[in-house]
């Protein structure tokens, strides 16, 4: 009797107007039945969301729990006359639910924005029937005059033909199916040699490192020195490091302060330290437990929250170019492929499979990792800690 299939409910915060406040409480609302056959609605507090749309996941999570909207009745048929916001709010919650290639909480919350921000303001209203390739190049057009790069435009686009082909019949067909005429619809093309990837220097970041201090330093002399992902590096713990720090076991990552998967399973991997970086990492984590970078109350750091250390060290941009400087330090080196795709995470061909007995020969690793060295000096980094610049500097083996 409580099972109302399709039911979604609603969020919000009390006396709060206009734009969602993280520091304020949640509460959802929900229909149940009751044995006079009547609807009674359900209130529930979500507690701290930092987003509307986390606040609406954890009351899918709820209702589920509730028994109130099972996950196998959730796909209701769209009738006639659903508009395009409606059929939004049905594919986004059914992204948290579906069991095939699951989706990480960055790329739900990356779609969401795209709708909150583009999509939902200017089709929202239409039919789900109605967004075709006439609708979609007027919604270039807009998007083209904000001057939004073609990269975002075509993602943008991604997202509203998910929309569209999510609404299927009982046998899993598309019941307004599309053959997308991207010249009609003036889809910009993406030429990657145009693409914005900002890079770093040797001399930059020798010169970041003298102007940051402690947790901050060792963030940034980690990430370029090893090639990891911001949410990789954020994720690390003492444990995840052999006892000499020559070895780094990469297991997880954060985002938004919690824990989860890496971004792929080649993510998962052993990732080798320079010498010097390793007395650094070694000095650093003496007397700790735990995760490597936390806040003074111990709690994770946030990725956007770390990107004011660069700003505070003059440096305009996010990480990732730290991830390029490693990629051309191992490429000038002569390293191998398979070690590169390797220590950075990334997909491996054929060829990589067969030449995988060698990722777990820590000799030909080792020689390869400090032949490559790490393309930039530690400077007062290495002298506090005790890196390569400090000479007679010993490593402390981890308890």
């Amino acid at each position: 009797m409580l099972n109302r299939p399709g039911q979604q409910g609603n969020v919000y915060q009390a006396h709060q107007q206009g734009k969602w406040d993280p520091r304020s409480s949640a509460y959802g609302r929900f229909w149940v039945d009751v044995p006079n056959g009547e609807r009674k609605r359900r209130t529930v507090s979500l507690g701290l969301c930092t987003t509307q749309w986390l606040a609406r996941l954890r009351l899918r999570e709820y209702i589920e729990r509730a028994d109130v909207c099972p996950k196998h009745r959730f796909h209701q048929i769209p009738v006639p006359g659903t508009t395009f916001r409606q059929q939004a709010e049905w594919w986004m919650e059914s992204l948290s639910t579906r069991r095939r290639r699951p989706l990480k909480p960055a790329t739900i919350y990356g779609w969401q924005h795209c709708l909150d921000r583009w999509i939902l303001p200017n089709l929202g209203n239409r039919l789900v029937s109605e967004v075709g390739n006439g609708a979609l190049r007027q919604f270039v057009e807009i998007l083209t005059a904000a001057r939004l790069a073609p990269k975002t435009i075509v993602n943008v686009v991604t997202v509203v033909k998910f929309v569209v082909a999510s609404a299927v019949d009982e046998e899993g067909d598309q019941i307004h199916p599309r053959v997308w005429n991207y010249e009609f619809i003036q889809l910009p093309l993406v030429v990657k040699e145009k693409q914005n990837r900002p890079t770093i220097t040797e001399a930059e970041i020798s010169a970041m490192l003298t102007t940051l201090k402690g947790r901050d330093a060792v963030l940034v002399a980690l990430v370029a020195g090893t090639g990891l992902r911001i949410g990789e590096a954020l994720a690390i713990r003492t444990e995840d490091f052999d006892p000499d720090c020559h070895v780094l076991h990469v297991k997880r990552s954060v985002w938004h302060r919690c824990e989860q998967a890496p971004k792929t399973p080649n993510a998962i991997r052993l990732v080798d330290v320079p010498e010097s970086l390793a007395q650094v990492l070694c000095r650093y984590i003496k007397g700790r437990k735990g995760h490597l970078f936390t806040t003074r109350a111990g709690r994770l750091l946030d990725s956007r929250n770390v990107l004011d250390v660069l700003q505070r060290a003059g440096r305009q941009g996010g990480y990732h170019a730290f991830r390029r400087f490693r990629f051309a330090v191992l490429r000038k080196a002569g390293v191998p492929d398979d070690l590169i795709k390797l220590w950075l995470g990334h997909s491996q061909n054929l060829i990589d499979l067969y030449a995988a007995q060698l990722r777990y020969d820590e000799t030909y690793r080792r020689g390869w990792c400090e032949r490559a060295g790490l393309g930039f000096g530690l400077g007062e980094l290495g002298y506090k800690f005790g890196g390569a610049d400090s000479p007679g500097a010993r490593c402390v083996r981890l308890s």
